[in-house]
């Protein structure tokens, strides 16, 4: 046998080549076992075609499946095929790919790179076509054998052996070889770890659980979970997509909402999606990572892959599978980013779609997903521009006509607009309560005209950017606007106001006592109870204070438009003070400026005020 021995030597830059496959191209050895087995699928699913194509291609005596087995004494793994297997022509042709002269222009294109970059680094990205998965074996092996035969008739076996550094060997094998494909690794001393079948059964889950024939570890199956994004809707139980949630997404709990759906156009896709149960941030956890795993003919690509969906959407969990991904010969990176992008933006999109489908067909549960879940699709409001439209009409709000915990949308806010309205209008506050005890809503309960509730900074920064929706302009119940009706008073209301030259000279002493700490005093239209109110020429208060707090001048409070209600006892009081020339006017003034200041949520410190107070205080129980 040793003279039918044929000994061939690996190129110089075939060399490099690979040196950087075994040593550089992969970011973990155990990558190794998912491209061995990949390679085993591809000839298992290559012997199945030719079966409906070619009589008598298929012994149906013999299941296809892939078999390996350990054995750590030996310190060997070997992993088994029945599959399509190769005549001698196609081991050189198969396992010499990268000995081919498209290698050289690899290697100069490799160089041209690493020339180029300023760090010297070359860029891995460039292997797209040379399918060498196989040489990952040498990673963990300090030798390769391995045996095949071509199933079609006549065919010889052949051993194919290496240890991966200047040359490789082929002879002829044993006749009594069947058709298909063994590898045997004989490993390194520091790869032991390989030789163990509880390891094996490890990478296995994580890497090829849904590899679509049997995987058998010594003799027992270790992908025992269907592949069911695969399969048609109609063909799997609630059951059976409620098992596969949990064991994909690790979890105990049952899935809010779930999205299975395939497409052929603009891409090839099959994805199956789930919102869990419950959202684990909420209670303080750590913040989640991403949840969908990037799947290439059932095989993973990408786990909690970060380039299929944006950051927002790390809440959900599932698989995207697409036979279109261009990748490099590690199968770990995208090479093509504009088909990426393609592929998040039509996932990103479907799932929004189907998000505002459930909210329109029962709202009920979507409010109970809102809850729990909109910190996430605020976030996305917030930071994805390319979606944004989609997100914006998920968000969900209370209002000063809904009941406590009654939720309505964008929409059924335009849709129940009054006649003549020209702007929808927000007001944030820490509660419900905190907001209705506050004076911004009386000019729009007088109106009857309704007002969002918004509870988190974040709303207000939406809103603030989005500036309108359905050509209607989005405005801040504390924002100066002329969009806002006046508050019509009735007659026996109108003889308790200030006269007007008298109310023109208060106005004037009020500015130049506050000075710089207003930008304009004037007389108010909006009010009905409260003495005065602040407003903002630019937005919401919330959007102040979150400068404020960004920029550490809790102390330096942005002036403002002070109206006055020239009707309330305070207002005239102070007036009356003025005119007798009583210092106290001014610090009752100044009083007035901070209250109405603390009413909008901008003072975050408010100890500078309690001298004022205890001297307010002190005169009002000597009178």
């Amino acid at each position: 046998m040793s003279n039918k021995i044929e000994s061939r030597e690996f190129q110089t830059e075939i060399r490099q080549l690979l040196d950087i496959v075994i040593n550089s191209l992969y970011t973990g050895r155990d990558i190794f076992l998912r491209e061995l087995i990949s390679n085993a699928a591809d000839a298992t699913e290559k012997l199945r075609y030719c079966k409906l194509v070619e009589d008598g291609a298929l012994d149906p005596e013999r299941p296809l499946e892939i078999n390996i087995d350990t054995d750590e004494e030996a310190r060997t793994l070997t992993i088994s095929d029945n599959g399509i297997g190769m005549t001698k022509e196609e081991l050189i042709e198969n396992l010499g790919t990268i000995a081919h002269s498209g290698s050289k222009e690899f290697i100069r294109q490799l160089a041209e790179v690493k020339k180029d970059s300023p760090k010297g680094e070359a860029d891995l990205s460039l292997i797209g076509q040379f399918g060498v998965g196989f040489y990952s074996a040498f990673m963990v092996a300090e030798k390769v054998t391995l045996y095949t035969r071509s199933f079609r008739e006549g065919s010889d076996s052949w051993i194919w052996t290496s240890d991966g550094t200047g040359s490789y060997t082929i002879e002829p094998g044993d006749d009594s070889i069947l058709s298909g494909t063994k590898i045997v690794l004989s490993l390194k001393a520091d790869a032991a770890d390989y030789s163990k079948a509880d390891n094996i059964k490890r990478i296995i889950k994580q890497y090829s659980s849904f590899v679509p024939f049997p995987v058998k570890v010594n003799g027992e199956k270790a992908n025992t979970v269907e592949a069911i994004w695969t399969k048609n809707s109609s063909e799997i139980s609630e059951e059976e997509y409620v098992e596969f949630y949990k064991y994909i997404a690790n979890a105990y709990d049952e899935p809010t909402y779930r999205l299975h759906f395939s497409s052929d156009a603009p891409l090839s896709i099959r994805a199956l999606l789930y919102v869990p149960g419950e959202n684990l941030e909420r209670f303080g956890f750590n913040r989640m990572e991403r949840g969908v795993n990037l799947f290439c003919k059932k095989i993973l690509i990408q786990e909690k892959s970060e380039a299929i969906v944006p950051e927002w959407m790390r809440f959900v969990r599932g698989i995207i599978d697409s036979e279109e991904l261009p990748l490099n010969i590690s199968r770990e990176t995208l090479q093509e980013n504009a088909l990426v992008a393609k592929l998040n933006r039509v996932v990103t999109g479907r799932f929004l779609k189907f998000l505002e489908q459930q909210a329109k067909s029962d709202s009920a549960k979507y409010n109970e997903f809102w809850k729990k879940f909109n910190r996430f699709i605020k976030e996305g409001a917030a930071t994805d521009f390319t979606h944004k439209d989609g997100l914006v009409r998920l968000l969900r709000f209370e209002s000063n006509l809904t009941k406590e915990e009654e939720l309505i949308s964008l929409d059924d806010y335009v849709a129940r607009m009054k006649e003549g309205q020209q702007a929808i209008y927000y007001i944030n506050g820490s509660s419900r309560e905190a907001i209705e005890s506050g004076p911004y809503l009386e000019v729009f309960k007088d109106k009857g005209i309704e007002v969002l509730y918004t509870y988190d900074p974040v709303d207000d920064y939406i809103l603030d950017n989005l500036r309108e929706y359905q050509g209607k302009k989005i405005v801040a119940a504390e924002q100066d606007t002329k969009d806002l009706p006046d508050i019509e008073q009735p007659e026996e209301q109108a003889t308790e106001e200030i006269n007007q030259d008298e109310l023109q000279e208060l106005l004037s002493w009020f500015k130049t006592n506050l000075g710089e700490k207003v930008t304009e005093v004037r007389a108010s239209k909006r009010l009905v109870d409260s003495p005065a109110i602040i407003l903002s020429p630019y937005g919401s208060h919330s959007m102040q204070k979150i400068m404020m707090q960004m920029t550490g001048e809790k102390e330096n409070i942005p002036a403002g438009i002070l109206e006055l209600n020239s009707k309330h006892k305070i207002i005239k009081g102070i007036n009356e003070l003025r005119k007798a020339n009583d210092p106290f006017a001014k610090e009752a003034a100044e009083q007035v400026l901070e209250t109405a200041q603390l009413a909008a949520g901008l003072i975050l410190d408010q100890r500078n005020m309690v001298g004022r107070l205890y001297n307010i205080l002190e005169r009002a129980v000597s009178q």
